[in-house]
């Protein structure tokens, strides 16, 4: 099991030392043909556009912050840990060399340290970003918790994201396309079959529906309205008990109590609120 750094700090925090500047002593030129591009990338697509307008940049200004590369055994190559964007922009501007910073990193940490670099920068798509931490966990495996850790999201997040692993390959394509958004995509994912997970889908794209539209939609599919809370008439001593656990809970409580027994009924508004709320009801 790997150690317990939160990567979601900052990749400074990591690959630099957090309390000061690159030194010019810490950095090196290198050819640009000697750097081979991290295997472990989690991002698969670059806007072409983005990388013209950055490649335009480096030729009139260089590269200003340097790579963070991982020195091969035989020490004439190299693997990049983080700068995909850089590099290849430097390579459409024609560079023969760029500077670099060198780190040592193992096949985790490279994995980590890409997956952060892209997620602080909002690059990466939400398929993406799941099958970063499907590896993560099937390969080195990280419990959804420590991979929140590591990127700096909610356990609860992580564990959404990864569900979208598990929609029909049709939907994934109109998620990956930009057809749908992730919001879409986890409305429909209530659907248990492929087919009836594409027929929904071919409704959203057609009637153009919003998320909320999509999941009415899914839950006349699978039958189920939602259900109207009975009013009940709640005693001074159950209302007080209420607020203590509200108050304790920081969070909205219902109690429902009688004679024989009765429920308990949390809410939350947020993926990062249920996080906390697990967190305080298992003292983690």
């Amino acid at each position: 099991m790997a150690g317990k750094s939160r990567l979601g700090k900052g990749l400074d925090a990591l690959i630099l030392p957090s309390d000061s500047a690159i030194s010019q002593a810490d950095v090196r030129q290198i050819a640009v043909a000697d750097i081979q591009p991290n295997p472990r990338q989690p991002r698969s697509q670059f806007a072409e556009e983005q990388l013209n307008e950055l490649a335009e940049s480096i030729r009139t200004h260089g590269v200003i912050q340097p790579l963070i590369v991982r020195q091969l055994d035989g020490g004439e190559k190299y693997t990049l840990i983080a700068g995909e964007r850089r590099l290849q922009a430097a390579r459409l501007a024609g560079l023969q060399q760029v500077p670099v910073v060198l780190r040592e990193a193992d096949d985790q940490a490279l994995v980590e340290l890409a997956l952060v670099e892209n997620v602080q920068r909002a690059d990466l798509s939400p398929l993406e970003a799941a099958e970063a931490y499907q590896q993560l966990h099937e390969e080195f495996g990280l419990a959804h918790k420590d991979i929140a850790a590591r990127v700096g999201k909610s356990r609860v997040a992580v564990t959404n994201t990864l569900g979208l692993l598990e929609l029909s390959s049709e939907v994934k394509q109109a998620l990956a396309s930009g057809a749908i958004t992730e919001g879409h995509a986890r409305a429909l994912k209530a659907l248990e079959t492929a087919k009836a997970q594409s027929a929904a889908l071919r409704s959203i794209l057609s009637q153009e529906l919003n998320v909320r539209q999509s999941e009415e939609l899914v839950r006349k599919l699978k039958g189920t309205k939602p259900s109207k809370p009975k009013q009940l008439t709640v005693s001074p001593e159950v209302s007080a008990l209420q607020a203590r656990l509200e108050s304790g809970l920081g969070t909205r409580v219902r109690l429902q109590h009688s004679g024989k027994g009765g429920r308990i009924t949390l809410y939350y508004y947020s993926d990062e609120e249920l996080d906390k709320l697990l967190g305080r009801l298992l003292d983690e």
